[in-house]
């Protein structure tokens, strides 16, 4: 069997999600480290994140960045959602898009995941797209699916179908086909 990965985060909410999603064909261990950010693109962030993790873990690591992307904004904050969300909260983000009648945006969730130090990091991707016109707190009430917001689905089936768990599924089909191939 194959070791553990260490997802990095802090976040129980994030750890939980993944674990759900992954266990018990990937066993996951959460590992809370404070990694410096990069200023880059979505995958530019993660893959430098992925690096770092690696390093400090010496062993296989998953790091996981998500972004939100106004398209009347061109994408921004894009991956610097986290810092926006601190300096302005909800009420400033959606400020920032009053002057747009656009006000769509594209949840953008990428894992980066590296068998260890000195290996290229992988990357899986998740998006989601709103219209809705206001963000609220916390995403999930903004993106919906068959006309049920994320915010109303149990857990297993916004994790069958949200940003996160189609990062997930792909990072998923990679591992297989990478036991296929080994056998």
């Amino acid at each position: 069997m194959a070791p553990p990965i260490h997802f990095i985060t802090g976040n129980a909410n994030k750890l939980k999600e993944v674990k759900a999603i992954l266990e018990p064909r990937i066993s996951i261990q959460s590992q809370s480290l404070d990694l410096e950010e990069i200023q880059g693109t979505i995958e530019e962030v993660a893959e430098s994140k992925c690096r770092r993790a690696a390093d400090l873990v010496n062993g296989p690591v998953l790091v996981e960045d998500t972004a939100l992307c106004f398209n009347a904004l061109q994408g921004l904050p894009g991956p610097y959602i986290k810092w926006f969300l601190d300096k302005l909260g909800h009420q400033g983000l959606n400020n920032l898009l009053a002057a747009y009648e656009d006000k769509s945006a594209e949840a953008v969730c990428t894992f980066a995941y590296s068998a260890g130090p000195g290996r290229d990091p992988i990357i899986f991707q998740g998006r989601d797209v709103s219209d809705a016109n206001e963000l609220t707190l916390g995403w999930d009430p903004v993106f919906e699916f068959e006309g049920k917001t994320y915010a109303e689905m149990e857990s297993a089936e916004k994790n069958k179908i949200s940003h996160r768990g189609r990062a997930l599924a792909k990072l998923q089909a990679w591992f297989e086909s990478q036991q296929e191939a080994s056998s």
